[in-house]
């Protein structure tokens, strides 16, 4: 199954298990109901933000829109290279893969992202339904992350940790791609959505 069919079969279960119409979703996201129809039928690959949108709206963490519904069989603490989703973003072109073993009910997730030079990926969330804490350890090139206003420049070896805000911007501001692993915790908020 390629990624954009796992991301249409995931976005439609969530939103169909919390009982959302499209409109629902649409509204919750301030993502357009012709694109989510379109996403949930892989006729489109979502970008990063609107993944972002999607996920905050849904109350899941980003990470879980590329796990696998693993409903049918136990899940397995291992999961191999071969079987680590690999997801590009087709507006930035960073590649994420998941890390993490598609649910096995470990409070934290790992991926590993490549960001290309030059790049700016913003995620904007009205109200976060979740909290989600980061970490971004640096494994090559620089990024500059700026997180509600607050601004950070990485390098090799650097460790950034970090609670969500409303708007979080990653950018490559360098002409080679930097590479960084991304481990995060999320739980629902207090404040959000039910």
């Amino acid at each position: 199954m390629n990624l954009d069919t796992l991301l249409a079969k995931r976005i439609r279960s969530l939103r169909k298990n919390r009982g959302y119409a499209l409109e629902t979703l649409a509204e919750l996201s301030g993502v357009s109901r012709s694109m989510i129809s379109l996403i949930e039928r892989a006729e489109t690959s979502a970008t990063a933000t609107v993944l972002g949108k999607l996920a905050d709206a849904l109350g899941v963490s980003l990470a879980s829109l590329f796990s696998e519904d693993t409903a049918a069989s136990p899940p397995s603490p291992l999961a191999t290279a071969e079987q680590q989703p690999l997801w590009q973003d087709p507006a930035s072109g960073y590649l994420r893969r998941q890390l993490s073993p598609a649910g096995y009910g470990s409070p934290l997730e790992l991926a590993e992202v490549t960001f290309p030079p030059g790049q700016t990926v913003t995620f904007d969330n009205a109200m976060r339904t979740i909290v989600s804490h980061q970490q971004i350890w640096m494994l090559a090139g620089e990024m500059d992350i700026s997180i509600d206003g607050q601004a950070w420049h990485l390098q090799p070896g650097d460790c950034l940790a970090m609670t969500l805000g409303q708007q979080i911007i990653f950018h490559n501001p360098t002409a080679s791609s930097a590479r960084y692993l991304i481990a995060l915790t999320a739980t629902p908020s207090s404040t959000g959505r039910q």
